[in-house]
């Protein structure tokens, strides 16, 4: 974390002088791919949140929502306890310290408990009408997500590569994603074990706290499972993936039209993911995202394996030969 990101922002005494924590200790906690910092505030024996997220590079309103409409459904997310959106600073519910992640790779033998549990938030969630003002994630957003591979994977590793081509191949895979029946629902996004707290005292699905909700989206039901279960930043057992798979399709009466949605979708994800990880590294100068890229690679060759994405793997095996793909990552970056 560099020396700027540790120091709060110039409006915070105000701020929570107005708020009743004048006076509060204020310590830097992760900040993340985006402009957002996150801090704990301290005071006597209350413990808060505060998220900076600057205007106008951010815009709070879409996590106060979000925030709101998951508290009233039942699910745990942060209660917003101030705001001064002219500043860009909230006031947030402090969830804890235990963090999905960490506890999971802590206690590997928890692992299937923990991903049933949040499997169980999902079906939950998705048996709520979504919130009304979310944007839809359909097509046209998958193919311009899918354009920040060609726009940031292939000139990293050397490649012109070809769009259209591209984007026929994709269109053959994803069209019938779009249209399978299935009925859209609220999609968190960014949904994986570093945006997941585990809450002391709390029993069944509220005993995750959610975060970084503000990008939500209407959906199709798969994204934020497979987001979830291939976590570009940790490795989920393969036999609990299938396990939460099928748990979920049991529970939500889905069939083998969903499964091939859910391999499809992970795909996009992750050819997505490939892109963006270029992108913060060669733009924004993260480079320990490269770290993740053989994950990333790992979960792309495998959705590739399946059966409904014949189109899309022949078109990485035209354009991405071997030494482009995991093995430039290995090797080329120091």
């Amino acid at each position: 974390m560099s020396i700027s990101h540790m120091i709060p922002p110039p409006a915070t005494d105000r701020f929570l002088t107005e708020s009743g924590w004048g006076g509060a200790l204020v310590v830097p906690l992760a900040g993340d791919a985006s402009f957002r910092r996150y801090f704990r505030v301290t005071l006597g024996l209350r413990n808060a949140v505060l998220m900076d997220a600057p205007p106008p590079h951010e815009d709070p309103r879409p996590f106060i929502k979000m925030a709101d409409y998951l508290t009233e459904i039942g699910l745990s997310a942060p209660r917003i306890l101030h705001s001064d959106l002219a500043v860009g600073l909230l006031l947030i519910e402090d969830l804890g310290d235990e963090r999905m992640r960490e506890a999971v790779d802590a206690d590997p033998g928890s692992e299937g408990h923990v991903y049933l549990g949040i499997v169980d938030l999902l079906i939950a969630l998705h048996r709520h009408a979504p919130p009304a003002g979310l944007r839809r994630h359909d097509m046209a957003n998958w193919r311009e997500e899918l354009d920040l591979f060609i726009d940031w994977y292939g000139p990293t590793v050397g490649l012109s590569l070809d769009r259209e081509s591209f984007h026929a191949a994709w269109q053959a895979v994803l069209a019938p994603i779009e249209q399978d029946g299935a009925e859209w629902v609220t999609e968190l996004r960014d949904f994986h074990a570093e945006n997941i707290m585990l809450i002391a005292g709390k029993t069944g699905i509220q005993h995750f706290g959610l975060l970084d909700f503000q990008d939500a989206r209407v959906g199709h039901p798969a994204y934020d499972l497979v987001s979830m279960l291939e976590d570009a930043r940790r490795d989920v057992t393969p036999s609990v993936e299938a396990d939460m798979l099928e748990h979920y399709m049991a529970a939500t009466g889905r069939d083998a039209c969903f499964a091939n949605s859910y391999w499809a979708l992970g795909a996009q994800r992750n050819t997505r993911i490939l892109g963006v990880f270029c992108r913060l590294w060669k733009r924004d100068g993260k480079a320990h995202y490269t770290a993740f890229q053989p994950r990333m690679w790992g979960l792309l060759e495998r959705n590739l394996a399946q059966p409904g994405l014949a189109t899309v793997r022949a078109w990485f095996d035209d354009h991405i030969p071997t030494e482009k793909r995991v093995v430039f990552w290995h090797e080329s970056i120091t």
